[in-house]
This record gives C-alpha cells, sequence and structure tokens, in this order.
C-alpha cells in the first residue's frame, strides 16, 4: 500500500500510511476557507500530531480526539496546555526537538523549527512552548518533513544529514513563514528531491505560490495538488 498524502488546505494534511493508519497534522478544518465541506467531518482519525499552538494549526485538535478517542502527539508545553482542555493528561504524548516518539510502527521526532506558539484568551496571548517540525517516518521506512511554520535556517541541513526526509512539506505563503523564495534555499539544505507546499492561499495575505517555488527550485519536484486532493509518495 503507497503513502496517500491528502492537504486540506492551509496547513492541515491527512495521511494514509502503508500499514493503513489515518494520521493527521496540524487539523484546521472548521474555520479554514479551503478545507473541502466534504473534509470537515472525518470519518476516521488515528493519531494527531501537531508543530505548534497557534489557532490555525490547532484547529479541531481536542473535538477530533475527543471524538475518536485518539492520541495527540505535541511539544511538551502545548501538549500540557490541551490536558486543560479536555484532553488525557498522558504526558506519553508530550515530546520535544530532538526527542522520537514510537506509535503503532511510525516514528515521530520534532525538530527545531524558527516561529512562534502561543493561544489566545481573555487575558491576551499566552505561551505555548515553541514552534517544531516533524519528521514522521512510516511503517515502511518511508520519511516526511514536516517543517512546520518557519523561516529557512541552517540547521535544516542536520535535519537532512540525521533523518534523510523523503519529502518535505514546506510554507510558502510569505508574511507569517518563509515564502517561495527562502523555501527554494531550504530545498537545498534538505536535499529533497519532491516537496508539498503549505500555509499559501488561504487568505489574501499569503502571497507565495507554487509556481514560483518551481522557478526558484527548478531540479525539485513540486507537487501541489488542489485542497482536497491527494499526491501518492
Amino acid at each position: 500500500m503507497a503513502t496517500t498524502l491528502t492537504w486540506l488546505g492551509h496547513a492541515a494534511f491527512r495521511i494514509d500510511t502503508p500499514g493503513g493508519k489515518r494520521i493527521y497534522v496540524d487539523p484546521f478544518l472548521t474555520g479554514n476557507p479551503k478545507c473541502p465541506e466534504n473534509e470537515l467531518e472525518p470519518e476516521r482519525v488515528d493519531v494527531i500530531f501537531l508543530t505548534h499552538g497557534h489557532d490555525d494549526h490547532v484547529g479541531d485538535t481536542v473535538a477530533l480526539a475527543q471524538k475518536f478517542s485518539c492520541p495527540v502527539y505535541a511539544q511538551v508545553e502545548l501538549r500540557g496546555w490541551l490536558s486543560t482542555q479536555g484532553l488525557s493528561e498522558n504526558m506519553a504524548e508530550a515530546y520535544n526537538k530532538g526527542g522520537t516518539i514510537e506509535w503503532e510502527g511510525i516514528k515521530a521526532t520534532l525538530t527545531d523549527g524558527n516561529h512562534s506558539s502561543s493561544g489566545f484568551g481573555e487575558n491576551g496571548f499566552f505561551y505555548l512552548g515553541e514552534s517544531c517540525g516533524i519528521v514522521l517516518e512510516l511503517e515502511d521506512g518511508f520519511k516526511l518533513y514536516f517543517a512546520g511554520d518557519t523561516n529557512v535556517f541552517g540547521d535544516m541541513a542536520l535535519i537532512a544529514r540525521i533523518y534523510e526526509p523523503h519529502v518535505a512539506v514546506l510554507p510558502i505563503g510569505d508574511h507569517f513563514t518563509m515564502g517561495p523564495r527562502e523555501a527554494a534555499v531550504a530545498l537545498e539544505l534538505l536535499g529533497v528531491r519532491r516537496c508539498v507546499p503549505s500555509h499559501y492561499g488561504t487568505f489574501p495575505i499569503l502571497t507565495g505560490t507554487p509556481e514560483r517555488l518551481r522557478e526558484l527550485a527548478p531540479g525539485v519536484e513540486i507537487l501541489a495538488p488542489e485542497p482536497g486532493g491527494a499526491v501518492e509518495l
């Protein structure tokens, strides 16, 4: 069974793994103007992974975890906060940068990311740890790197050296994250030959496009499905 990656708009993804698992990464569905209507109510969620605590990434995590009784893996401060929002206090689901967890034959490692991570409540913004990337190693050894929200940084070369991802999922929208120019350099540092762009096209302020990334990274296959579309990896 091949690995299928479905883009749900913005930075939300579903992965159907070779072992038949269904993974959601940053499941911002409700309120996501690019999420197709038929994807708003998932039929199954086996596990959720989060990159950081902003609303457009945490999204529907609590509701989905409660509905499907699935684990939620997130950086320790974020996972601790989620335990006050209705999730379990299972701190085995809390890990940190450089740490690897294993679930049902799937390995996840948190990497560095250059961004912020916060929530917003009655008293304004509050701290939710640090933004991270995630390297997912699936049952067959295939590895996907989700950069999360970030700019380009030189230590992406270490991510390439240590984890050797096969595909990189990179933000390209600009303004809040890197745009195509930095994403092209990130691809050089990562050494991957396939990239799935994310965090673009959701709102007018996000101006980066896959077409521009293709111009700047001619040696990389840019896989850019429409929201709700899937690519086989």
